[in-house]
């Protein structure tokens, strides 16, 4: 391999991480929602139906997000900062609805049954299209613009078949841990089903926690979104104020600043989140009116 070919690859490694970073937060929720779709199913079937579920992801990020991404970036770069803050809205009003149902406001929603695989395959995709379009977009906005097109996609590819392998490989260690833990307690070992038990009763806090911390995830990456494409479009405000904020504690050092700003960013998704959720509600109501 030639030494040019070697500093171009090693240009897109470098690129890819440094985006990648960026979408941590899309990333967790992503691997924090998949799980939910293998509850029910037998234990033969969960890792079949992860399978399905990251091919699936895999189309919608090479067949459909990169390609319509990379035509928008060429012809319509205008575009994309549009497309990030109704993405971020969107993320924000998920999370602040997952917020509400820790108070114990539980929305209406339609469940695929367990049973149908193919419907619970077909829900997962459609969830994963909207939450890699977001990692696909943060990362293409993180990207370099002089990096040139085929750079471009290059990082492109490694980041989707990064994170499709990070986060699916995550969910199906996730969703057979408590099986190993299962077979753990059979074994003759006392020490050994000790511990298979406490994996098994762990399992339950551990996806909680893992709840807990994609909707924080959320939160933060949706505020930030729309805090920054907000003065990529039409209103600095925000932007301008979170400035602010970030220059009063930048003598603090840059953790410091990077929890405020993280902070920052999540309240003002919390908040636009919230407002949101009240519009949808409220169009809900009057729709259920207007069929009474």
């Amino acid at each position: 391999m030639s030494v040019g070919l070697l500093a171009i690859v090693d240009d897109v490694l470098s690129a890819a991480l440094k985006a990648s970073a960026k979408t941590a937060g899309v990333v967790i929720d992503d691997a924090a929602v998949t799980p939910q779709y293998v509850q029910g199913l037998s234990p033969a079937r969960e890792l079949p139906v992860v399978g399905r579920i990251a091919l699936g992801s895999l189309f919608n990020k090479f067949v459909v997000i990169i390609p319509l991404a990379l035509l928008l970036s060429a012809f319509a770069p205008w575009v994309l900062p549009w497309l990030l803050l109704i993405g971020g809205t969107y993320l924000c009003f998920e999370g602040a609805e997952k917020v509400t149902e820790w108070f114990g406001h539980h929305h209406a929603a339609t469940e695929e049954s367990s049973g149908d695989e193919r419907k619970l395959v077909s829900g997962a995709i459609r969830t994963d299209l909207i939450l890699s379009t977001e990692i696909m977009l943060i990362a293409l906005a993180s990207l370099d613009p002089d990096l040139g097109t085929w750079p471009t996609l290059g990082a492109l590819v490694v980041i989707g078949l990064g994170m499709t392998a990070l986060v699916y490989g995550a969910v199906a260690l996730l969703v057979k841990v408590d099986d190993i833990g299962l077979q753990m307690m059979k074994h003759p070992v006392r020490r050994t089903r000790r511990t298979g038990a406490r994996i098994v009763r762990a399992m339950p806090a551990v996806f909680r926690v893992i709840s807990v911390v994609g909707t924080v995830a959320m939160l933060w990456v949706g505020g930030h979104l729309v805090i920054a494409n907000l003065a990529e479009t039409f209103w600095h405000g925000p932007y301008d104020l979170l400035h602010a904020i970030e220059h009063a504690v930048d003598s603090a050092g840059p953790v410091v600043t990077w929890i405020v700003d993280t902070a920052v960013s999540a309240v003002f998704g919390v908040a636009l989140g919230m407002v949101v959720v009240g519009v949808v509600l409220g169009v809900a109501r009057l729709r259920g009116r207007a069929q009474h």
